[in-house]
């Protein structure tokens, strides 16, 4: 079979499309035809050596959806290794089935992301009626999502975006105020009558994060989810005093999807507001297997929005 490998840690130059020895299920695994693979930062953090994922020599990636090999049965997983590939080995346990009505497609650009933007939402900080928010990176896979669930559940976002072409996406994403990031935290405060926002919801990190505590109402929260401007400098706690005894929180999805019965009640979930159309999954951007080097430079450049697929 054909897959991406990485022989070692560092830029996009370091995935190799080749081929490679097709996967051998063990026990509680089975083969699975992949039909189209999710791009995340986190996959860059594999690949730069930041503690997740494989160690190389490896197949990268984590995310995706296709069928069961030899069956028609359809199913989509967020954490199955080297899944890259035109073929997988996952476990059982973290398989969840795509349901009817909805394409493998959409179920491979909806689940990490969409269980990302729900956790984010609904566990990290549940957002209650009338709450102010704030959502940066609001054109891209996560932050799109997480306006959507965040209207669905009657809060208010403030989401940030670089151009004018991702803030036109934001809005229609449904978000009520868009900013650019320079002086965002002000801008907020006058949104918000003074008050601040309940929570930001950070996954840019280094550039946004201390302006983003100036945001934050007293007994607010900070949910830092990512990185993708880098990791914010250290934090000296008694700054939280400062602004207002604020919470910072950094989560991760497989925490919150550590059992197979968490991970398909947050994929049911998700799923249903596909289904209802509280949720409008778009892919940003398809790119065949063999280029996945590219998106991932377009990734970090920050020239995509909505959800990256690769189709082996």
């Amino acid at each position: 079979m054909k897959a991406v490998v990485f022989e070692r840690n560092g830029g996009p130059e370091v995935l190799e499309y080749r081929e490679v020895p097709d996967p051998t299920p063990k026990g509680g695994e089975v083969l699975i035809d992949v039909q189209a693979v999710g791009v995340n930062f986190r996959d860059v953090y594999e690949r730069e050596g930041h503690g997740y994922g494989q160690k190389p020599p490896a197949i990268i990636g984590v995310e995706g959806a296709g069928v069961v090999a030899g069956t028609s049965e359809r199913v989509a997983w967020i954490d199955v290794p080297h899944s890259y590939a035109e073929l997988v080995a996952g476990w059982r346990e973290k398989l969840v089935a795509i349901p009817d009505g909805i394409a493998t497609e959409v179920a491979a650009a909806a689940l990490l992301q969409g269980i990302t933007a729900y956790v984010l939402a609904h566990d990290s900080y549940p957002i209650q009626k009338g709450d102010w928010v704030i959502a940066h990176a609001g054109a891209g896979g996560v932050g799109r999502l997480l306006i959507q669930v965040a209207k669905s559940m009657g809060g208010r976002v403030i989401a940030t975006t670089s151009t004018d072409e991702k803030a036109r996406l934001a809005r229609e994403a449904g978000a009520d105020e868009v900013l650019g990031y320079e002086g965002f935290a002000e801008r907020a405060r006058e949104i918000t009558g003074g008050q601040g926002v309940a929570a930001v919801y950070d996954g840019v990190g280094r550039t946004t994060f201390y302006e983003g505590l100036k945001a934050i109402r007293p007994f607010g929260r900070m949910i830092l989810y990512g990185a993708a401007s880098g990791q914010p400098d250290p934090l000296p706690v008694q700054i939280l005093a400062g602004h207002g005894s604020l919470y910072v929180q950094r989560p991760t999805i497989q925490t919150y999807t550590r059992t197979p019965e968490l991970l398909r009640e947050r994929a049911a979930a998700v799923f249903e507001l596909v289904k209802n159309g509280s949720l409008d999954v778009q892919v940003g951007a398809r790119y065949p297997l063999r280029e996945a080097r590219q998106a991932h430079i377009d990734l970090q450049a920050r020239k995509t929005t909505g959800k990256i697929l690769l189709t082996p």
